[in-house]
Order: structure tokens, then C-alpha cells, then sequence
């Protein structure tokens, strides 16, 4: 009996050890970011970034804003960048509204083989309307990109007012 008690506790001990590693992996594991492939269609791109500032810090802090470089077209980002400077413009009074926003909607305004534009609305978590317009363009230069839709300009917001 004294056998069994032992290893049922020394079970016990290892059972809670495995659960602590489980859970420390889930609350520091990082989601992986999308990466711009050929597959994705500019709508999906412009959702993807959308989605993504939506839920900012979800699951880690900035992972929206990571998530949004990560489709930046890199003229885009070498105007923007480096990726701390594009976290801090995207903070600021310019484009915060962007961040934990309630809802958006996005209309595609026109598209070719190369481009597409949309009119992004979006409602902030002040209940105020602002639109965007979003233009998505097709990387043509060799690499990894080559072929792939990325945001290359984002207007800044034009307030429509509150949703109240």
C-alpha cells in the first residue's frame, strides 16, 4: 500500500510539472504572423491588416501592427520604417484609430492586373466613423515578394462622424 501511494504521488508531481510547461508554452508561444504569399488576393490583404489592428495586442503586444508591416509593399516600409518607427506612426494621432477599432468595412473601388483600391470605413472605439482610402499593389521586382499584394499607401483618415 505504502508502494502505491508513493507512486501515485510521485504521479501526481510529474503530471502538475508537465501542466506548468504547457501552460508556460501557451502564454509565451508567438502566433505566427501570415506571410505575404501569391495565393492571397488583394481584398484578403487589406482584411488581413484590418483584422489585425482590430485585436492589436492579440495575442502578443503589437502583433496587429507586426502583422500590418509584414504587408507593407517595401517602398511602403522604407518610407515608414524600420518596423519601431511604423509602431509609433501607427500610434499616433494620425492613424490610432486604426487600434482595437469596433468595426471596419472594406469596398474595392477599382482594380487592375497591377493595382487595386479600397475605401476602408472604419469605426473606432470612440464610436467615430473614419475612412481610409487603401491601395494594394503587385510586387514585381525578383525575391520572395515577387508576385505578391502588398499595401502600398494608406491615406490618412477623413473623420465621418459619430456613430451616435
Amino acid at each position: 500500500m505504502k508502494k502505491f501511494i508513493k507512486l501515485s504521488f510521485f504521479g501526481l508531481i510529474y503530471l502538475v510539472i508537465i501542466l506548468f510547461f504547457a501552460v508556460m508554452f501557451i502564454v509565451t508561444a508567438k502566433a505566427d504572423l501570415i506571410k505575404p504569399s501569391i495565393g492571397i488576393e488583394p481584398y484578403q490583404v487589406v482584411k488581413i491588416q484590418l483584422k489585425s489592428l482590430k485585436k492589436n495586442d492579440s495575442p502578443t503586444k503589437d502583433n496587429g501592427i507586426e502583422q500590418t508591416w509584414e504587408f507593407a509593399h517595401p517602398n511602403n516600409q522604407r518610407n515608414t520604417g524600420p518596423l519601431d518607427h511604423f509602431k509609433l506612426m501607427i500610434k499616433g494621432k494620425s492613424y490610432e484609430m486604426l487600434l482595437d477599432h469596433l468595426d471596419h468595412k472594406v469596398v474595392e473601388i477599382s482594380s487592375n492586373n497591377s493595382t487595386a483600391l479600397f475605401d476602408v470605413t472604419v469605426l473606432d472605439k470612440n464610436k467615430i466613423y473614419y475612412e481610409f482610402k487603401w491601395k494594394v499593389e503587385k510586387y514585381t521586382k525578383e525575391g520572395t515578394l515577387n508576385g505578391c499584394w502588398l499595401t502600398s499607401f494608406v491615406s490618412t483618415p477623413r473623420p465621418l462622424g459619430s456613430s451616435i
